[in-house]
């Protein structure tokens, strides 16, 4: 007999569940609403309140906006999108999730204390060109170091001061592993702090989903292909499999419904 279990953590997270709430509200009322960028990196949800009169824009269409509402997501915004806002008369509902908005202004802090100086490296442990990274970088105007990966810190000036960030979704034990290098390696002549910015509802599934993979036979994750999140957890069960010496069959990531194989399913 075959048991099928769903994960109590599954879902989507606390912010994207309070930008959808914001965008089905201001729906309700009739009026047009654009969202700049998917609102949640789930091609499923996006089609759904696309059918509800929600319009999707990208910057460039954003920029040629007047007199119009548009929502913001919980990814975050660059200052320079709510300059533009202001020039074109375009109204904001911002559902910035609260944990990147303070992400945000802690990264705007630093940059500021030092600009005049610029003694110190930015440094956000995040996905090149994902929008929340967009919005952090944009808070130092562009000049903060990307790295994706815990390798990528050796592209780092070791004699200079280092500030340290990670973007919310990211892996806990890379950015660990980042500072450690950057511990033992940094001129004792710098200063190195860091920030642990990654959001602990995203953290506190990890051990969670990996005892999840592990009592198992077959898992199905489902996720929208796009979302760095996903990626990141899927990472993480396929760690927890590969050291129980399963199959990659064992672990199936799905986008949507018309990618699961039933017979595949029941053969297994």
């Amino acid at each position: 007999m075959i048991k099928v279990e769903i994960d109590e953590g599954s879902g989507f997270c606390f912010g994207v569940v309070t930008a959808i709430n914001k965008a089905e509200e201001e729906l309700a009322k009739g009026e047009t609403l654009y969202c700049l960028g998917d609102i949640v990196h789930n091609s499923r949800e996006v089609e759904r309140l696309k059918t509800m009169g929600l319009i999707t824009i990208n910057r460039e269409e954003f920029k040629q906006l007047r007199n119009a509402k548009v929502l913001l997501r919980a990814h975050g915004e660059p200052p320079e999108t709510y300059m533009i806002a202001r020039e074109n008369n375009i109204e904001i509902i911002d559902a910035t999730c609260p944990v990147v908005l303070r992400l945000q202004k802690r990264i705007k802090q630093e940059f500021l204390q030092d600009a005049a100086n610029n003694e110190k490296q930015i440094v956000i442990y995040g996905k090149n060109g994902h929008a929340e990274v967009l919005g952090l970088v944009g808070q130092t105007d562009g000049k903060a170091i990307v790295i994706e990966k815990a390798e990528e810190v050796k592209k780092l000036d070791l004699n200079k001061s280092i500030r340290l960030f990670s973007q919310t979704t990211k892996s806990l034990d890379e950015f660990q592993e980042i500072v450690a290098y950057i511990k033992q390696n940094i001129s004792p002549e710098a200063t190195f702090e860091y920030y642990d910015t990654i959001c602990r509802q995203v953290a506190n599934r990890m051990p969670k989903l990996r005892e999840f993979a592990a009592t198992h036979d077959l898992i199905f994750f489902v996720s929208g292909k796009k979302s760095s999140n996903g990626k990141m957890l899927f990472e993480e069960c396929l760690k927890e499999e590969e050291g129980l010496q399963k199959t990659e069959n064992d672990l199936i990531f799905i986008g949507k419904p018309i990618e699961f194989d039933r017979e595949e399913f029941f053969e297994h």
